[in-house]
């Protein structure tokens, strides 16, 4: 699908309706709560994106859905990234000892890289009107759920320099307005503005700071991708768009100014001042509850004329960011086996908000290397953040997660190959270890190419009290209805040595087994956002072997929702009824 470079928002936009995959709605939208509700149901539809030009209480239109599935994806950047990348990787490889040759084969490459960089310019659109004295109620940021703390930026671009040594960082933190000129900046762990802040704070000296709201779809993509501390997102945005990005100068001072956003808004964090932020709706499915954190003080703010605000929804998977994450990863994929070695493929999974699962194939030349290739994954900048981390030397699809579960469970040898380390670094949405920012990690090895058991597929014995409903949802997985845990936490104990599940491998403990059986993207969703490793999972026995920690199965995932998770997102009423009565005025049948 080749087409001129998108530099800003409004020419995808104006491709996204030369393609008819942009729906128009004229009547007025609230952004509290019903444009969140709209844009739901028409992503569960797999329906266009939404241009809302008529928004309460602003100006200003929004749209939504832009990246909400694969096709629009690839509209906006098409294969040049992805080919750009593996052609790189394969010069990386191939460049010693070098030869002229090399040089010469590679020259469209070397020809596409000198279109990257940056290019400073005397103006651009983002100067056409400013703030003096900003006013951020004027712009329509969503509410998405009726437990959010307030108005949210849900696609903000937050860039920031290292107060030391200047580097650059574009991240995708979440923005939460207090009042007209003040924000929550959610940094959490494992962030790279959070670091330049903490450098900035260490001096006791504010942070400059500007927040983007759209812009190039490429600078959305730059700000959300998984890069390395160093790698500097304005250059991946350079690459995704295929042409060097426009920087203006500040009239005003400070750091310049991406040319093309849609806003611009400038300020600074001062050091020690947290305020409450939250709760919010985040994208494992449950609700993020309030937090302190620093909060973002705008001086002025600027907007290109006719400014069109862009935002996404989250919640339980699948969403926006189910698409967005698994493009970036199709696109940086070939970069890991450079900076992993022995790590030959590599998915997180959007079904359970990409840090719980990750699953890798990996090199198993010499004994345990395996487990050498897991510890560099759990130790590589945001995936040192995953949760579960499944590895394996087969030639197995990562993406048919139904055939890597039986084929690791197939070969794994329970006493030796699942790791539980305790006393982690969690993400910060995840509620399910024992405080915020806090839990634990298991990594879960399958090696070889022999298969050291065979699967049971069906289940028609008995089950110990508070258990029923079973469903023998894949080879070697029994799913189980439990009775609640508040009511009875040690019946994963009775499972474990209940006589007639011996055989089983796996068996998953669930509040509705119904429920988590209903699809595979149910299933994921449900046993990795809901057990922490090192207080979930059980055996029927545990054996300690030189300081490691071996499991006798039957091995239970206590997957029930325990008394201090945060709930499980949904629609309030009062919302969906209102939605419900304007669907016929607002959507075509199809998308209702």
């Amino acid at each position: 699908m080749a087409h001129e470079p998108l530099t800003d928002l409004r020419s995808f936009i104006d491709l996204l309706r030369r393609e008819n995959d942009l729906l128009v709605i004229d009547q007025e939208v609230d952004p509290n709560l019903e444009i969140a509700e709209i844009h739901r149901r028409v992503i569960d539809r797999q329906g266009p994106a939404l241009f809302f030009s008529k928004v309460k209480g602003s100006s200003f239109p929004v749209i939504t859905n832009m990246f909400g599935t694969g096709r629009r994806l690839e509209l906006a950047f098409g294969s040049r990234p992805q080919n750009f990348v593996r052609d790189l990787v394969n010069l990386t490889e191939q460049m010693m000892p070098l030869k002229l040759k090399t040089l010469w084969d590679q020259r469209q490459l070397i020809q596409d890289g000198l279109k990257i960089g940056l290019k400073t310019q005397k103006n651009g659109p983002i100067l056409d009107h400013c703030q003096e004295t900003p006013d951020l109620t004027t712009l329509p940021m969503l509410t998405s759920w009726h437990s959010d703390g307030g108005p949210f930026v849900t696609l903000p671009l937050v860039y920031t320099e290292h107060p030391e040594n200047g580097g650059h960082n574009l991240g995708m933190y979440r923005i939460q307005r207090h009042d007209a000129k003040t924000t929550g900046i959610h940094w959490q762990i494992h962030k790279g503005g959070g670091y330049h802040y903490h450098a900035a704070e260490q001096m006791n000296q504010s942070l400059p700071m500007t927040l983007y709201i759209g812009g190039p779809p490429a600078l959305m993509l730059a700000a959300i991708a998984p890069l390395p501390e160093d790698i500097p997102e304005l250059m991946l945005t350079s690459l995704l768009q295929g042409k060097k990005l426009n920087m203006v100068a500040d009239p005003r001072g400070g750091h310049k100014l991406v040319g093309n956003v849609e806003f611009a808004i400038k300020g600074q964090v001062p050091p020690h001042i947290r305020h409450p932020e939250g709760p919010f709706g985040d994208h494992y499915g449950y609700n993020s509850l309030e937090h302190d954190y620093p909060i973002f003080q705008v001086s002025h703010l600027y907007h290109r004329d006719g400014a069109i605000y862009p935002a996404t929804v989250v919640g339980r998977p699948r969403q926006e960011d189910f698409f967005i994450g698994d493009f970036l990863q199709d696109l940086l994929s070939p970069l890991f086996p450079l900076v992993m070695k022995g790590v030959k493929e590599l998915k997180t999974y959007g079904e359970a908000g990409f840090h719980c699962l990750a699953a890798a194939r990996v090199s198993e030349r010499y004994p345990r290397e395996a487990f050498a290739c897991g510890l560099r994954i759990l130790g590589e900048g945001q995936l040192s953040l995953t949760k579960f981390l499944i590895a394996t030397d087969g030639d197995v699809d990562l993406n048919d997660f139904g055939a890597l579960w039986c084929h690791i469970r197939e070969r794994i040898e329970w006493k030796r190959n699942l790791f539980v380390f305790a006393n982690f670094s969690q993400d910060t949405p995840d509620y399910t270890g024992p405080s915020v920012n806090k839990g634990s990690k298991a990594m879960m090895l399958g090696l070889g190419k022999e298969k050291k058991r065979e699967l049971p597929q069906h289940f028609n014995t008995s089950l110990p009290s508070g258990c029923d409903r079973p469903k023998a949802f894949l080879p070697g997985t029994l799913v189980v209805q439990g009775t609640p845990y508040s009511e009875d936490p040690d019946l994963p104990a009775k499972i474990c040595t209940w006589p007639d599940l011996q055989n089983w491998p796996v068996i998953v403990l669930v509040d509705n087994s119904a429920e988590a059986t209903c699809s595979m993207q149910e299933f994921i969703w449900t046993l990795f956002t809901r057990f922490e490793p090192a207080a979930d999972l059980h055996g029927a026995a545990t054996n300690v072997n030189r300081f490691h920690v071996g499991l006798t199965p039957p091995i239970v995932f206590d997957c029930r929702m325990k008394p201090w998770y945060t709930e499980v997102l949904e629609v309030d009423a009062a919302t969906k009824k209102l939605v419900d009565e304007r669907s016929k005025q607002l959507l075509p049948p199809h998308l209702r």
